[in-house]
């Protein structure tokens, strides 16, 4: 039988009591440390108060906004003095930009706060199994700076009635944008692309998307770029409120416009136009890289998201291709794909090393939240069948193509729900590799994962306190923490990958 039994969350095992704090009140104290996802721990006083981007050692200023349960936060409202801990160089905008948290740290410094964070929730825990686990610390980021390979941009404006912006939601704003003109995680490719659309779209005037009022035209921006091939995708995210309304006559009987009919005036397609100065600054030899494509993708939701009604190609592909220890994948413009590519080879290699020698290589290995098939197509070349389960279908699609490109012909890969999918498989796993999203593995789904007894399971996860949950229900059912550590995917901002090897002792018992 199973055992699910309902556990206190994470988040309150590692909060202070607070008894007499109360709303509105201002407090001064010190940053104790600082506890997974940017949790900053303060004391006042005989109290403490949870402070979100705050960071250890800091003297802060702070106002209570919520008492609930013993348990009070507060709202940052002024750093009264640093902490000794900042010594690393940030941008204009750190602080402002609701991208990077601990930029002002060195990254040795920011590597301790995110080992710290995870190994204390690992240890709150693996205090409940029978046996010690090896913690082997964080693998930080082969490139700490300018490592992203993929960006969302945002139009809009800094503050009412500004100047057309495009860049970053400003921290804690659902509305100001940023215009992140030297972000320090981003290559300087990036920065010319942000620019150069940027310019082109404000000397004629256009329109961002005003969320209240459901009008204008400029949505997002969307750029990826591959680390290893240096193969550039770039879509731009618009409405069909073409800004020439007199001008405008949709071509098709969809009712929305192609990418000629919305022209000024004089007859110039301003979607031609985005693409022609795109084009131009590759051409004039100002980018590193190259475009493999150039998209316009028509959103008319009006949820701010960003997804396609309609994508038009303007010029080359609507995908490009990666390479990661020695394979090569293509990835599209809505695909999923580690966004640090430096980092996943190190994320990947550390799983890879975790499932250990797979003998004889007949294996049946299941990759269960397996977006593009990365990493069943590195189990591939020492299993005898990888079988990979993911629910967004145009991922399954991809690491097919990917799999057949790369000349692996052991790898099956299913769309669909993981819990509906484990229910209709005939094939049964010696191995099972987990990479969920951030909020874990659905209970019934964990259950029938546990149920299929592997003597082996390595657990992915991009939130560690999702993962301590999961892990809690493993142990309660025979399997035990063997081997962990954290992989600094995402470095400047709160999160951090990390990596677990799970051991069935009954297994090893029978």
């Amino acid at each position: 039988m199973i055992i699910w039994k309902m556990t206190m969350t994470i988040s309150s095992r590692t909060r202070e009591k607070t008894n007499h704090m109360k709303k509105g009140q201002v407090c001064e104290g010190i940053v104790e440390r600082v506890d997974f996802p940017n949790k900053g721990i303060v004391r006042v006083g005989e109290e403490t108060v949870i402070v979100k981007n705050s960071l250890p050692g800091q003297k802060v200023k702070l106002v209570i906004n919520k008492v609930k349960s013993g348990r009070a936060e507060g709202r940052l409202t002024e750093v009264i003095q640093e902490s000794p801990l900042e010594t690393g160089e940030t941008c204009s905008l750190f602080g402002v930009c609701g991208g990077c948290t601990y930029l002002s740290l060195s990254y040795n410094e920011q590597l301790k706060l995110k080992e710290t964070q995870v190994k204390r929730l690992l240890d709150g825990v693996l205090s409940k199994q029978d046996s010690d686990y090896t913690w082997e610390g964080i693998k930080g980021s082969p490139k700490p700076y300018e490592y992203r390979n993929k960006m969302e941009f945002s139009f809009g404006d800094e503050y009412k009635d500004a100047p057309l912006t495009l860049g970053l939601h400003k921290r804690g704003s659902f509305y100001d944008i940023a215009s992140v003109t030297d972000c320090r995680i981003v290559d300087a490719d990036y920065r010319l692309i942000l620019n150069t659309v940027r310019e082109y779209f404000a000397v004629r005037n256009i329109s961002y998307y005003h969320r209240l009022r459901h009008e204008g035209y400029l949505r997002h921006l969307l750029v990826r770029k591959a680390s290893k091939t240096g193969e550039i995708l770039v879509a731009l995210v618009t409405t069909s409120q073409c800004p020439y309304k007199a001008e405008h006559k949709p071509s098709d009987e969809t009712g929305i416009e192609s990418i000629n009919s919305c022209v000024d005036v004089g007859g110039h397609s301003l979607t031609k136009g985005f693409r022609d100065a795109l084009i131009e600054l590759e051409s004039s030899g100002k980018l590193e890289g190259s475009f493999a494509g150039i998209l316009h993708i028509i959103n008319d939701s009006q949820a701010d998201v960003v997804q396609s009604d309609r994508t038009d190609i303007l010029y080359g592909r609507d995908y490009f291709y990666e390479e990661l220890l020695g394979l090569r994948f293509k990835v599209s413009v809505f695909s999923f794909f580690q966004t640090n590519s430096y980092g996943a080879e190190i994320l990947y290699s550390t799983a890879r090393d975790y499932v250990g020698n797979l003998g004889e290589g007949d294996k049946v290995v299941f990759d269960l939240y397996s977006g593009t098939g990365t990493i069943a197509q590195l189990m591939a070349k020492v299993a005898g069948k990888v079988v990979g389960v993911e629910i967004v279908g145009e991922a399954v699609e991809a690491a097919r193509q990917n799999a057949a490109d790369n000349g692996l012909d052991n790898c099956k890969f299913i769309a669909g729900d993981v819990l509906k999918v484990l229910a209709e498989l005939e094939d049964k796993p010696d191995i099972i590799i987990l990479d969920p999203p951030r909020d874990g593995i659905h209970p019934k789904a964990l259950s029938r994962i546990i149920g299929y007894g592997v003597s082996k399971i390595v657990y992915i996860s991009c939130k560690p306190t999702s993962l301590v949950r999961d892990v809690e229900v493993f142990i309660q059912n025979g399997y035990q923490v063997e081997r962990a550590c954290a992989v600094d995917q995402f470095p400047w901002t709160a999160n951090v990958e990390t990596v677990v090897l799970l051991g069935n002792r009954k297994s090893e018992r029978t």
